[in-house]
């Protein structure tokens, strides 16, 4: 009884071993896909992370339990067949759907995104209990069972995690991803479903999945509005309409840089601006500068320093490669002995510096909805000093709205480092009205704040500079931000609150 039971048409050990490993891989994958496919929307936090981790373990959770209870009511081997075909229609649609609520705004894409990654990884789960069920023929065997088909899970799950975070990731677009695995799925479901039946069926099957499959991964090469799906972002360039030379570069639909291919002094963001008038009036006039910038971007201020100070270097540390290359493809980036492009984490870059070899530290690392809080500490910001030369300056670029309690926290701790700092900003920020970008600089030297204030003003726009005891006041009691207590996620507010 129990060897006819074993060999019930379609399902086998080694055929339910498959299916637990390969289920349970593709939940891991949907679960590390979610976060970036999410990330340009609600922000890479890690309040973003909790919840995208939160949402697939009560999805694990109620699969397991559903598809346990669905194991006892139906016939397992007739619905793990449709349950694999669904769960690959629900990945497939993922994109898309995030997309098209992502792009028309507001919060919804909240909710879209956690039905997007709890649908399929509830379907996906569920296809253990029921291989368990097709496999328990001797209830002496119970244990053995039980305990292989766990462990085949946890290694599917371990090989989609590091299959993604390694190597899908870094190669193939997120959509791309997803689509290929939902035509995985849903071909995969198609032939189990077939073959439950009678495995001519099963190999019909097998061909039209195939059709249906190419043709659903065919369709995510389509264009979805980036030049480039990188590790961290989607990126376009963008010309500008009212200057033939201008290029802005966007990261997940905001805009990070801009370069003038033909004149590299030509600044058009005000926080760079403020960067360049720092340089201007905290140097001799022409005088060549080595600097270190935390951040890429377009490199729009190694541009500037190289024509504004012939003769400066610049060593650069860019996570993303795929923003280093669009730069060189798209932007005139080129690099050589003067602009030292290294792809690599700031924090370890940083410790690569020699110590007291720069004059110039630029920090263009943070975004309005991703932050690098390993960069934002007193022990990062103490190397930053480590690697600067008598009376060189830190120059970063900090965003917060709202209350500002992250700008304000950030600037602290630059305070508990640097014996002279100074913020430069929009006027109307220091007094509690939207916020933006902030200019944080410092240095170990005095330098003249007044100067800096009226260059900033001859560049055009609002901005003026805050210190001494105006920025005693403002910073309040904001906390120093350590790498043991660095909670900015939470003191963050990317954009203002709506009502």
């Amino acid at each position: 009884m129990a060897e006819e039971a074993v060999r019930v048409p379609g399902i086998g050990p080694r055929a339910g071993a498959v299916l637990v490993f390969g289920s349970s891989a593709a939940v891991l994958v949907v679960e590390l896909v979610a976060l970036r496919l999410l990330a340009p929307y609600i922000g890479l936090t890690m309040e973003m992370n909790t919840m995208v981790i939160g949402i697939a373990l009560s999805a694990i959770a109620f699969g397991s339990w559903a598809g346990g209870r669905a194991a006892d009511a139906v016939a397992p081997r007739r619905a793990l067949g449709p349950l694999l075909a669904l769960s690959g229609v629900a990945v497939a649609a993922t994109p898309p759907l995030v997309r098209l609520v992502g792009d028309a705004g507001g919060g919804l894409v909240l909710y879209v995104g956690a039905a997007c990654l709890f649908v399929p990884a509830a379907l996906l789960t569920a296809v253990t209990p029921m291989v368990t069920k097709l496999l328990l023929v001797d209830l002496e065997a119970t244990g053995t069972v039980v305990g292989r088909l766990s462990g085949i899970g946890t290694a599917g799950g371990i090989a989609g995690t590091v299959l993604t975070g390694f190597v899908l990731i870094s190669v193939v677009p997120v959509s791309v991803i997803l689509f290929a695995l939902g035509a995985l799925l849903l071909v995969t479901g198609l032939v189990v479903d077939a073959s439950s039946r009678d495995w001519r069926r099963g190999r019909r099957a097998l061909v039209a999945g195939v059709v249906v499959g190419g043709s659903v991964t065919v369709g995510a090469a389509v264009p979805s509005g980036c030049d480039a799906e990188t590790r961290y972002h989607c990126a376009s360039v963008v010309d500008d309409p009212e200057r033939e030379s201008g290029r802005t570069l966007v990261l997940d639909g905001l805009r990070h840089s801009y370069v003038d291919l033909d004149d590299p002094e030509h600044l058009d963001f005000a926080y760079v601006r403020a960067i360049a008038s720092l340089v201007d009036t905290a140097y001799p006039e022409g005088e060549a500068l080595d600097a270190y910038h935390l951040g890429a971007g377009g490199l729009s201020v190694p541009g500037y320093l190289a024509a504004a100070r012939p003769g400066s270097t610049s060593v650069v540390s860019e996570i993303d490669p795929g923003v280093v290359e669009i730069g060189r493809e798209r932007l005139g980036v080129e690099t050589g002995e003067s602009l030292n492009v290294r792809v690599e984490d700031g924090r370890i870059g940083l410790r690569r510096i020699a110590t007291g070899s720069r004059d110039l530290v630029v920090g263009d690392a943070f975004g309005g909805i991703s932050v690098p809080w390993h960069l934002t500490t007193r022990e990062a910001v103490a190397d930053i000093r480590r690697v600067l030369r008598p009376g060189g300056a830190y120059a970063v670029n900090v965003v917060d709205h709202g209350e500002l309690a992250f700008v304000r926290a950030a600037v602290a701790t630059v305070r508990a480092e640097f014996a002279h700092v100074a913020v430069a900003g929009a006027g109307g920020s220091f007094d509690g009205a939207g916020g933006g970008n902030f200019v944080v600089s410092a240095s170990d030297t005095a330098f003249d704040t007044a100067a800096w204030g009226r260059r900033v003003a001859e560049r055009g726009g609002d901005w003026r500079v805050v210190d001494g005891a105006a920025l005693d006041a403002w910073i309040g009691d904001a906390r120093v931000l350590t790498d043991d207590f660095a909670p900015v996620d939470q003191l963050l507010t990317p954009y203002p609150r709506r009502g």
